[in-house]
């Protein structure tokens, strides 16, 4: 208890510092006790440039914020400008004795960061501690609003005068920083955007583009895992889409699901995995695991997935933004990656999941997120990767005789309680994305196929086999109807003819 917290650092972990200075609050703790978890995103520095800002990695603060150096204040700072970290909170409890938390929670009994370390104890390690109960104080919240994200109606504990608006249950309960992106994204209200943008739209035309994102939603599921399914298969997948949040979620609904992904499971056990997993390669001579991401211990997986649901029955009544629940679900599900098979599109069906729940979504109209997350896909790995890679540090493991993986050590804390910051924000992306780019572009090419249509029904009487025959054709070669087509399927018109219907193919959907 009496060791030195503050650290002078230039360079640490990895990290380059943006100035020389002290390392302090959660980052200094985990060095000091050297515990097994992954640094935060955001660590922080005192300068001694008198000068406070922000970059990426590094939040700078003044020497008049430096902490003295003991623990409770470093504990103090933490909660004050960084926020909870849960896995942070764990994995230090685990290495002291009762008597050493109540020792550290009786500096300052009344003190609201004393009282949040006294809840986060008891809630986190399921024990009570021999403290009494508090009989006078304001309540307050284990979530400061300005910091991150909490649920609108928490819990009060009258035994800690505390207010438990944490986004989750014990047994699943990442947690989402307040940034500035963030807070516009929520400020723009993107499902109003959508609202009043579709209330314009004929409802024929909404029905047919929705048809078609459907397909072409669960095309672009199946693209991300590299693979491209047969017709069938896919209308199949889109068809579980578009009854996204009819049901409510449950491990039976889970693996309903399961078995609609996967086509053929002769080859996997359908349910919860009862053997190791990760993502990555195999080494081409050895056939040794290369993993990527860990997924959960098989051991751990059904009270890893009870907390899972738990959580996301509670989340649903939080008040918070439906994009930043469906973040939190969708992503945690894919790093415990329960199946065996098939946890990518069930991550990515999630999401409609929650959108759906939540009245996001306006009836009638599918939401083609997986199309958003396939054109950016370099950086969706990058923001699973974000997650995935700084675990690979503190998870034991061996190969098996199969080329899978056996985890040895304890992980269920990391899959339990993390930062799913940088997935709300990539979220957001893809939601933004599909409300002012993938929708309008769909519905604004069925207007014009339509007007297009309209025009060669009503000058040539053309049929609406060659109608789609002859846009097809001329997309295909840059609105140029090509000599083979003209000798063969549109023989019956003359040039002039073709010449009048590629200037009305160029004016009505080049031109505008």
């Amino acid at each position: 208890m009496n060791n030195h917290f503050s650290l002078l650092v230039s360079v640490f972990h990895g990290r380059v510092v943006p100035e020389e200075g002290w390392l302090v609050g959660y980052g200094a703790i985990i060095e000091a006790f050297r515990l097994e978890m992954p640094m935060p995103q955001k660590l922080s520095l005192i300068s001694a440039k008198k000068r406070q800002y922000k970059t990426e990695n590094w939040s700078v603060y003044t020497s008049r914020h430096k902490p003295e150096d003991t623990l409770y204040k470093h504990l103090g700072f933490a909660l004050k400008y960084e926020g909870i970290d849960l896995l942070f909170f764990k994995k230090l409890f685990e290495k002291f004795s009762e008597s050493a938390v109540i020792e550290i929670i009786q500096i300052e009994p009344l003190g609201k960061y004393s009282r949040r370390i006294w809840f986060l104890f008891e809630w986190l390690m399921q024990k009570t501690l021999d403290v009494e109960d508090l009989n006078s104080g304001n309540f307050i919240p284990i979530i400061e609003d300005h910091l991150q994200y909490g649920i609108n109606e928490g819990r009060r504990f009258p035994r800690h005068r505390v207010i438990n608006n944490l986004p989750g249950t014990v047994g699943f309960c990442p947690l989402i920083f307040r940034t500035e992106k963030l807070e516009k994204y929520i400020f723009s209200n993107l499902a109003s955007e959508q609202t009043l943008y579709l209330k314009g739209i004929r409802k024929d035309i909404l029905q047919r583009a929705s048809a078609f994102l459907l397909l072409k939603d669960s095309k672009a599921s199946f693209s991300i895992e590299g693979e491209s399914p047969k017709s069938k298969r896919a209308v199949r997948w889109g068809q579980a889409i578009g009854q996204a949040g009819m049901q409510d979620l449950s491990k039976e609904e889970l693996l309903r699901l399961q078995q609609l992904v996967i086509e053929n499971p002769r080859f996997l056990d359908l349910g919860y995995r009862n053997k190791g997993g990760f993502v990555g390669e195999h080494d081409r001579i050895t056939g040794e695991p290369i993993p990527d991401h860990i997924s959960a211990k098989w051991q751990d997986i059904e009270i890893l997935m009870k907390g899972f649901l738990e959580t996301e029955a509670l989340l649903l009544k939080s008040g918070l933004d439906p994009i930043l629940v469906a973040s939190v679900i969708a992503f945690g599900f894919v790093f415990i990656h329960p199946l065996e098979d098939g946890n990518g599109r069930i991550h990515r069906y999630l999401i409609h999941h929650i959108l759906s729940k939540m009245n996001f979504l306006q009836q009638g109209i599918i939401f083609p997120v997986s199309a958003a997350i396939l054109d950016k896909i370099n950086k969706y790995r990058n923001v699973l990767e974000s997650y995935s890679l700084p675990l690979l540090d503190f998870i034991l493991w061996e190969a098996t005789k199969d080329h899978n993986v056996e985890v040895l050590n304890d992980t269920k804390d990391f899959y339990m309680y993390f930062d799913a910051t940088s997935q709300a924000e990539f979220l957001f992306e893809c939601v933004e994305d599909t409300i002012r780019n993938i929708i309008p572009e769909e519905v604004g090419y069925l207007t014009k196929y339509d007007e297009f249509k309209r025009f060669l029904e009503n000058e040539y009487e053309m049929p609406d086999k060659l109608i789609s025959l002859m846009l097809r054709f001329l997309e295909q070669n840059n609105g140029i109807l090509s000599k083979r087509a003209r000798e063969n399927e549109f023989t019956n018109l003359s040039d002039m003819e073709v010449q009048e219907i590629e200037r009305n193919y160029v004016k009505i959907f080049e031109n505008r």
